[in-house]
């Protein structure tokens, strides 16, 4: 779902603002404008996730009440069409077809840049840039009137302000014509452009050409720095403890575990980091839908082999609109024939410190100077993602993070902990389960005596399931005395807020990837998946997954041959299976690479790469640098 835009209010917009959904204007044609203000949201009236779900015959529309589903709205009402989803708003720019749902056909979109010499047009789409007043999302209007000196638009969540008596439009915007035709369109805001506007037209002239890809800028490209003595001297700085605990790990100043590639690093072009950024904050939102349909479908629960004990909590977790999602990564395979994701990681994801700290640290360290790194802002895009996190109740609550009795999780946790700490809250780490007690009343307390209510975890979420799986008395709601803390009586505890949520039990669940092709069929950033292996899966070569596993165990990869391409054994080889279209990752020089993107609340937030001599990414499996280059400088590097 797109985001809601924040807001600086005067002290008159304040006055005047309605509370949410309280009814702000209404379009000549008789389209509602609703108030976004979620400060002033009546929980009696929106209880849950689901109550913020707008549909108009039952059609999705969007948000309520964002501007992505007033413009989605119109158009279906006024014209039957709906626009595909998009993660934000200011992508709808690019969209090139809009969805005649009565016949169900496929009609053209043109977007014309501001200042073109066609004009927008009645239901044409005004689309703002991302930044500024609209920062991560843009936003959309729809063009009610226009004139030479003005148009006239429709609205939501610009303000939370009436429109004013008996006018049918939100605003008025300045425009101008130049002297070739040319009609330009002033922005209220010096930090926000408008892009342009997007109509369902078939006639190009004038319109924005997107150019057509060049396969080589959807390449990983190998870059070597030169050699030097810098591999003699530390580079991580071992008095903080976060990279004290990395340099321990790695028993050195390493990135990689191979001194061969110590010197090597990967890069993606720029035109390649912007479909990685778009796609990661679209297929987060495909991912989420997927999720709450799984939810709307009880049914559907039983192919995540999930405890009936505890559907009842995953359901109130995702209801919980406020037990947000902190951070989470996607594996991509990228090559010259697509980009496709393999799997969602938002419980317990790992590779955020040699994204963020490790491979820019590397970098400097060497002397790199082209290209940018991947992960420069990711610890910046983690703290906000905290801060944003309005669950904690103010910045002296203790948020403990706890993790395994693990060297790589060591390192994990205290970075996160760092952020944590950056945000401006209280953290406590808490290695194992050992310091943890039970407290009179039956709280859990850590090792200070203190209660545990805020808690970010290393652990996955199917760790605590096993519990109660082994343990048929186990009941984390009713945590007894008698026995030391278990992990479940911690993670399952009514009185803890967990982050990741409970929820991510579904979209990291690969049972999800069968329901989210089914779904979104054929979408281009997907592979074909099913419960069932298909004739056409064995034409295409598939991969069988275990529906839950970590590390990449369990999985083996067929060709169309019927040849077992690579088979990794594990721990998870009675779980249930799906299987998958074969897509391999690339092989560059002696690895197949793997991209992961990392996101922030919700939102694209850096990237790095894991590569191994296997077809299977797995623990073992290294990180290395990875750096844009702009097109030019990355295809000179082929």
């Amino acid at each position: 779902m797109v985001q809601p835009h924040t807001k600086l209010l005067s002290n008159d917009e304040k006055l005047r603002s309605l509370p949410f959904g309280g009814v702000q204007g209404v379009t000549a044609d008789g389209v509602v404008s609703y108030s976004s203000d979620y400060d002033t949201v009546d929980e009696t009236q929106y209880p849950n996730r689901k109550a913020f779900r707008s549909y108009y015959d039952g059609v999705y529309m969007g948000y309520k009440w964002q501007c992505v589903e007033f413009a989605r709205r119109w158009l279906y009402i006024n014209k039957g069409q709906i626009f595909n989803d998009v993660a934000m708003a200011y992508e709808i720019f690019k969209l090139r077809s809009i969805r005649d749902v009565v016949n169900n056909t496929e009609l053209p979109l043109n977007a014309f840049a501001n200042g073109s010499l066609c004009r927008p047009e009645i239901g044409s789409m005004l689309i703002w840039d991302e930044g500024g007043e609209f920062a991560h999302t843009g936003h959309i209007a729809i063009v009610t009137e226009v004139f030479d000196d003005k148009i006239c638009v429709a609205e939501q969540n610009m303000n939370f302000t009436p429109w004013p008596a008996g006018q049918h439009y939100s605003r008025e915007i300045e425009a101008k014509v130049g002297i070739k035709g040319d009609y330009w369109l002033k922005c209220a805001f010096t930090d926000s452009t408008i892009l342009g506007w997007v109509t369902q037209t078939a006639d190009s002239t004038h319109s924005v050409l997107l150019p057509d890809a060049n396969p080589a800028l959807f390449q990983l490209g190998i870059a070597e720095h030169t050699h030097s003595d810098v591999i003699e001297r530390p580079w991580l700085n071992i008095a903080n403890e976060d990279e004290s605990a990395y340099v321990d790990m790695m028993n050195g100043h390493w990135l990689t575990s191979v001194e061969g590639d110590y010197f090597k690093y990967f890069a993606v072009s720029q035109s390649a980091l912007d479909t990685l950024e778009s796609a990661t904050d679209e297929l987060h939102g495909l991912f989420m839908h997927a999720t709450d349909y799984v939810l709307q479908h009880p049914e559907l629960l039983s192919a995540f082999e999930l405890p009936e004990s505890i559907l009842p909590k995953v359901i109130r977790s995702w209801d919980n609109r406020d037990n947000q999602l902190i951070t989470s990564r996607f594996d991509f395979a990228m090559t010259t024939n697509g980009l496709k994701v393999y799997e969602y990681n938002c419980d317990s994801a790992s590779c955020y410190m040699e994204a963020g700290k490790v491979q820019g640290k590397w970098a400097r360290h060497l002397g790199i100077k082209s290209g940018a790194d991947n992960g420069a802002n990711l610890f910046k895009e983690l703290v906000d993602a905290w801060r944003e996190c309005d669950v904690v109740a103010g910045p002296n609550a203790t948020i403990h993070v706890l993790q395994d009795v693990d060297a790589e999780e060591d390192y994990h946790a205290l970075f996160m902990k760092k952020a944590i700490e950056a945000a401006g809250f209280k953290s406590v780490r808490v290695i194992g389960l050992d310091a943890l007690t039970f407290g009179a009343q039956g709280q859990i307390l850590d090792q200070f005596g203190n209660p545990v209510r805020w808690v970010w975890k290393t652990w996955a979420w199917e760790t605590a399931l096993n519990q109660l799986r082994q343990e048929s008395q186990a009941n984390g709601n009713n945590a007894s005395a008698q026995h030391s803390v278990q992990l479940s009586d911690v993670l399952l505890n009514d009185n803890i807020m967990v982050y990741e949520p409970l929820w991510t039990l579904i979209p990291s669940n690969k049972a999800i990837l069968p329901i989210l092709w089914s779904l979104f069929p054929n979408h281009p950033l997907l592979l074909n998946t099913s419960f069932e292996l298909s004739d056409e899966l064995k034409a295409t070569g598939y991969v069988v997954k275990p529906i839950v596993g970590r590390c990449g165990e369990n999985i083996q990869l067929i060709d169309a041959n019927s040849n077992v391409l690579d088979d990794k054994g594990g721990a998870f080889g009675e779980r249930e299976q799906i299987y998958q279209q074969l897509f391999a990752l690339p092989k560059i020089e002696n690895y197949y690479v793997q991209i992961c993107t990392f996101t922030a609340a919700g939102h694209y937030a850096g990237s790095n790469v894991r590569v191994d001599k296997s077809m299977i990414i797995g623990k073992s499996s290294d990180c290395m640098a990875l750096r844009t280059l702009d097109d030019e400088a990355f295809l000179q590097l082929k």
